[in-house]
């Protein structure tokens, strides 16, 4: 009978999914992610496997986040659909954090050598444009998009900005800029009313 675990998995994840985010997966050793969870490396082993396993865990866990997060932008009037399309895309004035998307960053660095993080990645970006495709919808019924527009390259638009704006984010560029390029590419998909 196996010996009852002495740590709370959601935590020592959290702790292996900023070590990945932070250096990256060839960046980070066993040792690293021994110390920054507190896991002996038999612990480690026992409980996740060996470094490939436990990022793809920590991966998909990621992945599945980024995509509750975005199908809950589709929660709420359909009149208001851009303004949580806007509320995704921009950043608190406070925010710091340059560490950038572990979605991101691991199909930068592995989705030409590892199949697996390559299917996730696909399929979490597809999964990010369709619900992106549905806000996008939504906007169009209450009469804020035009309704002959592509809604699904609308939703990409969307999504590009996000992932530009978090690369933006990670080089440092203050919050207010990328503010400004969130509004404007939310305006520039409104129809606004014409001056009479």
């Amino acid at each position: 009978m196996p010996r009852p675990r002495k740590f709370n998995e959601d935590d020592v994840l959290i702790k292996a999914r900023c070590t990945f985010t932070e250096t990256g997966y060839h960046g980070t050793s066993v040792d690293d992610l021994s110390q920054a969870m507190g896991l002996s490396k038999g612990s480690l082993y026992g409980a996740f496997g060996d470094k490939k396993a436990l990022f793809q865990r920590v991966f998909d866990d990621y992945c599945a986040a980024s995509e509750r997060s975005v199908a809950a932008l589709l929660d709420g009037p359909e009149d208001q659909a851009l303004n949580r399309a806007r509320a995704w895309l921009l950043s608190p004035e406070s925010c710091t954090d340059r560490r950038g998307c572990l979605l991101a960053k691991g199909t930068a660095e592995l989705a030409w050598e590892n199949d697996a993080v390559a299917a996730r990645s696909l399929a979490t970006f597809e999964t990010l444009l369709g619900s992106l495709r549905r806000l996008v919808e939504q906007a169009q019924r209450a009469g804020q998009v035009d309704p002959a527009s592509d809604a699904g390259a609308l939703g990409g638009l969307i999504l590009t900005t996000h992932r530009g704006l978090e690369a933006l984010a990670k080089a440092g560029v203050d919050s207010a800029t990328r503010n400004r390029i969130a509004t404007a590419v939310i305006d520039s998909i409104t129809i606004h009313p014409v001056p009479v």
